[in-house]
Parts: C-alpha cells; sequence; structure tokens
C-alpha cells in the first residue's frame, strides 16, 4: 500500500501537528494523516499515496472522527483524481469504508460531484483541481462549524447551567482529532475552560480503543484543562455523587427523528443523565444529520472486530501497521466477542442537538429539519447526508 511513516518528538503544549493535511511533495500530492492509534504516546505522521492506503487508515481508525471522516473522504477522491488513478473506483472503496459515519458519505459526495462536472467540461486534469478545491471546501467549512458549535454550546451550558463551575462528562473523543477546527463537543468544553466557567472535565476512558483516555485526555492535558480520566463503568458513582453537570457527546449519524449514533457507550450515559436530571447534550455539525434516516432503527451499526475486545492491544509498542491478533490475550482462545462500534440513543433522552446552525431543543423530528433548512446545508439527492449549497 503507498504509506509510510514520520515521527515527529513533540513536547507539551497545544496540538502541534495538524490531524490531516494535504501536501504536494515533488514526487507526486499525497494525504497526511496524524496516526490517532499511536497516541499518545508518540506524534507519529501517516503519509498516504492512494486511496486504499486511506481506506485502511479509516478502518484501523489511525484517522477517525465524523467531520474529519467527511474531510478524509473529500480529500482522498481529490487524491485518487491527481494521481491519476480510477476516481469512480476511489468513490466506491471510500464510502464503503465505515457505514455509520454519515460525513464519510457525504465528503466524498462532495468531491466526486465536483470531480464529475468537471471533468466533463475540461477533462481529467479539471476534475483533479475541482476535487481538490472541494476538499478544502469542506475543511475549511468544517473549521468554522466548529467555532459556531463552540459558541452556541457555551451559550445554552450558561442557559442550562447558571453560575458557571461546570463539571463535564465526556465520552470518545471530539476534539481538533476529529475536526478541521477545534471539535464538536470538546470544542464546547475548551470554550468553557477559556471563559473560566469548567471546573472540571471527566473523560470516559471509552473501551474497547481508549479513545477518551489516550486522545481526549491528551488534547486536554494540551490546551491545560483539568481533566480526569475515570473507567467506563464508574460514570454512575459520579452521577449518584452529584459530580456530574452535563455529558456532551458528538455523533456519528443523526436520524430524522433525533436519534444519536455515537460511539458504544453514550447510550448508558443518557440513561443515567436522564435518571439523575443531568442535561445530555449532543454536539454535531449539519453535515452529521441524515434526514433521509427515518429513525434510529434504521441506522445501520458498524461491527468492529472482536479483538479489539478479547486483546489489550498497544500499537505503538507494536510498531507501525500492527494487525489485530497481535496483541496481549484478556480473554480465553476463542471467545466470542461482541463488539458494536456504536450505540443510538433515542431522541426523548437527548436535551438539546447543538449545531453550527444552532441548538434543537427539545429535540424533535420538525425542530431537526427547521434548523438544517436554515442553516447553509441543503439535503443532498445522491444519497444519505447534507449537502453544501
Amino acid at each position: 500500500m503507498g504509506d509510510q511513516y514520520e515521527v515527529s518528538e513533540r513536547g507539551a503544549g497545544a496540538l502541534t501537528i495538524p490531524s490531516l493535511r494535504w501536501e504536494e511533495p515533488p514526487e507526486g500530492p499525497v494525504l497526511v494523516l496524524l496516526d490517532q492509534t499511536r497516541l499518545p504516546a508518540e506524534e507519529v505522521e501517516l503519509v498516504c499515496t492512494d486511496v486504499p492506503a486511506l481506506v485502511q487508515a479509516i478502518r484501523t481508525l489511525a484517522v477517525r472522527g465524523a467531520p474529519l471522516l467527511g474531510i478524509a473522504g473529500a480529500y482522498g477522491v481529490a487524491l485518487a483524481a491527481a494521481r491519476g488513478f480510477d476516481a469512480e473506483e476511489a468513490v466506491e472503496a471510500l464510502a464503503q469504508a465505515r457505514p455509520t459515519a454519515v460525513n464519510l458519505g457525504y465528503g466524498v459526495r462532495r468531491a466526486a460531484g465536483a470531480y464529475r462536472a468537471a471533468f466533463a467540461e475540461g477533462g481529467a486534469q479539471a476534475g483533479a483541481a475541482a476535487a481538490l478545491a472541494e476538499a478544502r471546501a469542506v475543511h475549511a467549512e468544517d473549521a468554522e462549524a466548529s467555532t459556531r458549535m463552540a459558541q452556541h454550546g457555551l451559550a445554552l451550558l450558561g442557559e442550562l447551567l447558571p453560575g458557571g463551575g461546570h463539571r463535564i462528562l465526556t465520552h470518545c473523543n471530539t476534539g481538533a482529532l476529529v475536526s478541521g477546527g477545534e471539535g464538536t463537543a470538546l470544542a464546547v468544553a475548551l470554550a468553557a475552560h477559556r471563559s473560566g466557567e469548567l471546573r472540571r472535565l471527566w473523560v470516559d476512558e471509552t473501551r474497547p480503543l481508549l479513545q477518551g483516555a489516550r486522545l481526549t485526555a491528551y488534547e486536554a492535558s494540551r490546551a491545560g484543562m483539568a481533566y480526569t480520566v475515570l473507567s467506563d463503568g464508574a460514570a454512575g458513582s459520579l452521577f449518584a455523587g452529584g459530580e456530574v453537570d452535563a455529558v456532551l457527546i458528538g455523533a456519528d449519524r443523526i436520524a430524522a427523528d433525533g436519534s444519536v449514533a455515537n460511539k458504544v457507550g453514550s447510550y448508558p450515559l443518557a440513561v443515567l443523565a436522564r435518571y439523575h436530571h443531568v442535561p445530555f447534550v449532543v454536539v454535531a455539525p449539519t453535515s452529521t444529520v441524515d434526514l433521509e434516516t427515518e429513525e434510529g432503527a434504521d441506522i445501520e451499526v458498524e461491527q468492529r472486530p472482536g479483538q479489539e475486545v478479547t486483546e489489550f492491544s498497544l500499537p505503538f509498542v507494536q510498531g507501525p501497521g500492527a494487525e489485530a491478533g497481535t496483541g496481549i490475550p484478556v480473554a480465553p482462545l476463542g471467545a466470542q466477542a461482541y463488539n458494536p462500534a456504536f450505540d443510538v440513543t433515542p431522541p426523548e433522552l437527548v436535551t438539546a442537538i447543538v449545531t453550527e446552525a444552532g441548538v434543537v431543543s427539545p429535540v424533535t423530528r420538525d425542530g431537526l429539519a427547521e434548523v438544517c433548512s436554515t442553516s447553509r446545508w441543503s439535503k443532498s439527492r445522491s444519497g444519505n447526508g447534507m449537502m453544501a449549497e
């Protein structure tokens, strides 16, 4: 596969390497990714020269998170076109890499639509240039959406929790590592931190791949936030002790009725939050809203390899490209594993959905459709998801 690794030594501070960037060295354009499987031990860049390498990076979670997958998908189409590969094959391969994450298909369609229109008028070179321009537009739009979500989310926290001193619980990773900007839910927490209103960030470890312990803690530490990592099963005792003021999570797909698919473990937090009268807030751009998926039961939930549960794997110890099956066994040989990547939270358990276009609360089908229609996005006619006007 057309990929290679570059290792960079970094000190403490803010995120120093972007999660994703396009580069054009003399040997041809490449897509450079910060390999998230190797954080927090080291910052390693994965250089993709073709779409199969990018698809592998997506499937192994080297690049992950709903908004960033949309950006990666768009750049993937541009990469195939710029290097003279079959762009239509690239579209198909990328769109199927992770089925639950609606942003991936959204980004792919954006770049593919621009490529096809320009190709019809001016040929392959024009198509490649148009795909790259569209990918860059998707990237810039996500950065802008991140800023707006942080503003809306901070204002909502002020309404729900007057007086500041917020103790926020979050699950998985939703910061700059998953975005063209500063993220979704973690961007709101970061805004609260900067305004002096964040007392404590509770970070679920997020089993089985520890995106919270490895990635959210990594970002929170570099931002100077007061944070504490906890095992997923310990969240209930925090709620019972009155130590959580709000839950903030992201989303990988939001159905038309407001059902939210997010990293597995999110739904139990929503149940806990409802029982303990704690706001449960979802932060996601309107590009994550899929108005063609009617309800939560219609969302396809990705099933991940069982080895992620039955083994304890440390890729940064094993080296680049470590495969499943090479970790430390934590279950008997042959043990069966249930490993859904996501679960679905029904809208009645969601206090609010924060988007770049505004806040939906209460969460209803009509309210969600309205905020999407008043944003800069419109419903795509080419498949699930949202398309920029």
